[in-house]
């Protein structure tokens, strides 16, 4: 069976320092890009994606966080404007460039 990757964006609002690092490591291990500081980009497996999800719910504080995961199809991430400073240029690796040429 073949497993269907998805592209997708990870952009959250975590309060508290502990939780808001075990997130980006999650997203991190999940195999996504830090493009600034609170906000993942990447290709992961349906599956996997699940997996995150349910890792970020039970780091964050659902009374004072936010996380909003966006997936995209391919055609649609194409259409995505990039203005000013768009990436953290410290932080975003070629695999993430070469995904807006």
């Amino acid at each position: 069976m073949k497993t269907t990757e998805t592209l997708v964006w990870v952009i959250y609002d975590i309060v508290k320092d502990r939780p808001r690092t075990k997130i980006a490591k999650c997203c991190k291990n999940a195999g996504l890009y830090r493009v600034q500081k609170s906000v993942f980009l990447g290709t992961i497996a349906r599956n996997r994606l699940d997996e995150l999800r349910l890792q970020i719910d039970d780091l964050m504080d659902e009374e004072t966080d936010s996380v909003y995961i966006f997936p995209l199809c391919e055609p649609d991430f194409r259409k995505v404007i990039l203005m000013g400073q768009a990436f953290d240029k410290d932080m975003v690796t070629d695999e993430v460039r070469a995904l807006f040429l």
